[in-house]
């Protein structure tokens, strides 16, 4: 590929997997909007966001695999078609029914991360991939936080629909570019798909973070929390057994088992739960009236504002990123971007009485996202093969999501478990949240630097010896 091809297909990748990660966080703020919308209760409009979460989880590591074998163009366009279907019936949804059913397609296109992540591995020169997923990881971090800043202004000037009529027009124009300039990729790896591998991973997923994600509602100590809990430890033994039988696993286990590989998951599972509880609880903070004791009282545009520093910085430590590899290797990099998450923690734990503190320890830990979210996926694409890129990729957005639901649930037990008399909850709650979310990214900073320094993997080319494959650091 030439260069000016080379940012045509950045191009499409950024903005197909920038669409759909604003798509995780432009909905949450509006959500009490769409429940009055649509005349339904709490409890289900939060089912918006769990089976997008759901629906993710499951297809994200499963098209992974597919694109791995079938070609990850193929498998791009047809993730950004759903994408664009699941949109435009978000979009004209009548009721709260066909809404969640339109977020469980949005889901599918989840295997846009991993797929993304291998045509760049595939297709791009070896001196520019650290750079490209860098990029790439920024787009895609920025994307999950942008909704907060976005959601406000759109639902207050429009309405809630627009919040998706907007991606059916970019993607649908980005969905005819992909199939149109994205060129197919040359690696393929062997086998099928492993059926029954994929109908375990999508049980043990969705027994795992159903109950983790409703645990604030339903109660750790509840039956229903308790029989799933028991039912995703039951499907992941059997999952684990299935794969390691297999001829062709749909998740390599033993890679899964490298030592760069497990070590950057542990980080990405403990990060995650840092980083998207802090998403998911800032705003709220911040939008709590004074009168509780902490709080600004802040409008949804107000808090979106508050957290803009994060974005700014998340985005320019994400680009950064890989043009720094040379000098500061990704390892290093995830370390810090960890130790910054910490730090922003501790602030916010300490220090959350005016809004420019709010700020500032945003943006503090918006350059440890950027940091941690680039070096990764760079990690984790060094450290397979190229035939195992796309599931590898997607294992490790799915840990870090299930990190994220774990992070959040505890995050929303410290802060609801004590409300004061006026049905907010005490300062203690966030502080005590807080404080744990920073030993979350201080043991992810740990987990990092246990990742060993980088090797070769072995690429093996059907019907030849496996030969080692060049890797940047």
């Amino acid at each position: 590929m030439n260069r000016q091809s080379n940012r045509l297909t950045f191009g499409v990748l950024a903005t197909g997997a920038g669409v759909f990660a604003l798509l995780q966080s432009l909905i949450a703020p509006a959500l009490p909007t769409v429940q009055q919308a649509m005349h339904t209760s709490q409890a289900t409009a939060t089912w918006v966001m769990t089976a997008y979460l759901l629906s993710a989880s499951i297809f994200t590591p499963i098209l992974g695999r597919i694109g791995d074998l079938v070609g990850r163009k193929r498998t791009l366009v047809a993730a950004l078609v759903a994408l664009l279907v699941g949109c435009l019936v978000a979009a004209l949804a009548p009721n709260i029914t066909v809404l969640i059913v339109a977020r469980v397609v949005q889901g599918i296109a989840g295997a846009l991360f991993p797929l993304s992540f291998g045509i760049i591995r595939d297709e791009f020169p070896a001196a520019r991939v650290p750079t490209a997923i860098s990029s790439l990881s920024a787009v895609i971090a920025v994307g999950s936080g942008l909704g907060m800043v976005l959601a406000g202004p759109i639902v207050g000037a429009l309405d809630y629909r627009w919040l998706f009529w907007f991606p059916v027009i970019i993607v649908a124009i980005t969905t005819v570019i992909a199939h149109r300039f994205v060129p197919e990729s040359p690696h393929r790896a062997e086998g099928s798909v492993n059926w029954l591998g994929a109908v375990l991973l999508s049980g043990w997923l969705v027994a795992l973070l159903l109950p983790v994600s409703q645990s604030s509602k339903w109660g750790w100590g509840s039956p229903a929390v308790i029989v799933l809990l028991l039912a995703a430890v039951v499907l992941f033994a059997l999952w684990a057994l299935v794969e390691a039988r297999s001829r062709h696993p749909l998740i390599d286990l033993r890679v899964m088992r490298l030592p760069a590989v497990w070590t950057t998951n542990t980080a990405a599972l403990l990060f995650g739960g840092g980083m998207y509880a802090v998403w998911a609880f800032l705003p709220g903070f911040t939008q709590t009236p004074s009168s509780a004791g902490y709080g600004f009282g802040s409008s949804v545009t107000g808090a979106g504002l508050l957290m803009l520093p994060m974005l700014v910085t998340m985005f320019a430590a994400g680009v950064l990123s890989g043009r720094l590899a040379g000098r500061f290797p990704a390892k290093a990099q995830l370390t810090v971007g960890a130790v910054l998450g910490a730090a922003a923690c501790g602030m916010l734990a300490a220090w959350h009485g005016r809004p420019w503190q709010i700020a500032l320890a945003a943006g503090v830990f918006g350059i440890g996202i950027g940091l941690a979210y680039a070096s990764m996926s760079i990690l984790i694409v060094q450290s397979v093969p190229a035939a195992q890129t796309g599931a590898a990729t997607g294992m490790n957005a799915n840990i870090r999501t299930i990190g994220g639901s774990v992070g959040t649930a505890l995050m929303a037990g410290l802060v609801t478990g004590r409300l004061q008399p006026s049905g907010h909850p005490y300062a203690s709650g966030y502080t005590n949240g807080f404080a744990l979310l920073a030993l979350f990214c201080l043991a992810a900073a740990l987990a990092a630097f246990l990742v060993p320094a980088h090797r070769a993997v072995p690429v093996v080319v059907a019907g030849s010896a496996p030969k080692p494959e060049s890797v940047r650091n």
